[in-house]
């Protein structure tokens, strides 16, 4: 058998699809696994098994439908007997459809874009399964899954990448070990932390002998990272890492403070331990939740919202420097349970 698996975008999304496609790949009847990815993400791809299928489409560009046919065209060309939409969008579920005739997806209750649903088999999640992990991991297994079956909450199973890179980070590293990242990122400006609480976290994790490496994937998030480091905080990184040496440079840091970003979801996959800080998010269904996984929540009144854009903006000014801080110490004590 065949399978074929869409999932376009974006960074963090793709980390949450891994326990699913294990599922996939542990089926005894499936032979290939093939993977559909938007070409500005394919970097994160880096990390699959090498078993999968690595296939990219263009979604932006000067002719996107020129080359939506052409994607089409060459996966068709494959007869997969299954797809299986773990993205939920209208374009991913069309994309889908025209390649394969036997699509499953997201049931409609949960589904971002409604309409995507009306082209696929919806798979129907249990009211337990309230993690993003979860709600892939049944859209994977609904295929196979007996009526009995299709009753019980299915597991959160944490992302794991147990793939291994050979490479070179920056010499500078070699005397800050062990390092904590500060990954300054955020997919819109509400998801961001005030610049006054990372100064906080820092200055208070330098008196304590801590060395700080601030992480960086822009332009925008470099001159931030300079610029909060003009009085010597930390080490900024002197170039934008890639996907191996960034699975390098996460696997040897002592933790990893972001928000709701790619590299959060990345580093929790690759087993170090995280401090995330939920505001606009929901953490319930989008935070790692390993045993080293830490949250720190504002839980204002009008939140989690999900908004990219406030006239009110005061969850992440809510959010403690203290409490991250303390996670951080416990770490290295030998940790708690973070979920």
């Amino acid at each position: 058998m065949k399978v074929l698996i869409v999932k376009l975008s974006a960074f963090g999304d793709i980390i949450h699809a891994l326990p699913a496609l294990d599922d996939v790949l542990s089926r005894p009847e499936v032979d290939e696994v093939h993977w559909l990815v938007d070409s500005r993400f394919r970097f994160v791809t880096e990390v699959l098994p090498p078993e999968v299928v690595v296939h990219e489409v263009a979604m932006k560009g000067g002719h996107p439908l020129r080359e939506v046919w052409r994607v089409v065209k060459q996966l068709r060309a494959e007869k997969f007997d299954m797809a299986l939409d773990f993205q939920g969008l209208i374009k991913s579920s069309v994309l889908a459809r025209l390649i394969c005739s036997n699509v499953y997806g997201f049931d409609s209750s949960i589904i971002r874009e409604k309409p995507a649903s009306w082209m696929e088999y919806a798979s129907k999640p249990h009211p337990d399964e309230v993690n993003i992990v979860q709600q892939v991991r049944r859209v994977a297994q609904t295929p196979w899954l007996s009526d009995e079956d299709l009753a019980k909450p299915i597991p959160y199973i944490p992302p794991h990448i147990d793939k291994s890179f050979e490479v070179q980070l920056p010499v500078e590293l070699e005397d800050l070990k062990p390092w904590v990242v500060f990954n300054l990122g955020g997919s819109f400006a509400t998801k961001e932390l005030p610049d006054t609480t990372w100064l906080e976290v820092g200055k208070q994790l330098k008196e304590k002998g801590y060395h700080i490496v601030f992480c960086w994937g822009n332009a925008k998030e470099e001159t931030k990272a300079k610029q909060l480091n003009e009085e010597g905080l930390g080490f900024v990184l002197p170039k934008r890492l890639s996907m191996p040496e960034l699975c390098v440079f996460l696997r040897e840091s002592l933790a990893v403070v972001a928000a709701d970003t790619g590299v959060l979801h990345l580093a929790a996959a690759l087993g170090t331990p995280t401090i995330s800080f939920w505001g606009p998010t929901p953490r319930a269904r989008n935070a790692p939740h390993g045993v080293q996984d830490y949250h720190v929540e504002s839980n204002p009144d009008c939140g989690p919202c999900i908004q990219k854009t406030c006239d009110n903006f005061i969850c992440m000014d809510m959010i403690q420097a203290d409490a991250m801080v303390r996670y951080i110490l416990s770490i290295q004590q030998g940790g708690e349970d973070g979920r």
